[in-house]
C-alpha cells in the first residue's frame, strides 16, 4: 500500500489536513445558518412585554 514511510507520512498529513478542512467548513456553515429567535426564552419575554397588543386584557365575552 505504501512503498516508503514518507509515503505514508504524506497521505497521514493530507488526511489530518482534510479532516481539519472539513471541520472548519462545518463551523463556518453552522455560523452562516440563522437562528431562531424563539429559543431564547428571555428574549421572548422582552419582546411580550414590549409588545402593546400581548400587554392588553382579553376581552371579556
Amino acid at each position: 500500500m505504501f512503498s516508503t514511510d514518507a509515503h505514508f507520512l504524506l497521505t497521514l498529513h493530507r488526511t489530518h489536513a482534510d479532516e481539519l478542512r472539513a471541520e472548519a467548513d462545518s463551523a463556518r456553515l453552522a455560523r452562516s445558518v440563522t437562528r431562531r429567535s424563539g429559543r431564547n426564552p428571555a428574549r421572548a419575554a422582552r419582546r411580550r412585554r414590549s409588545d402593546p397588543a400581548a400587554s392588553q386584557a382579553p376581552a371579556a365575552k
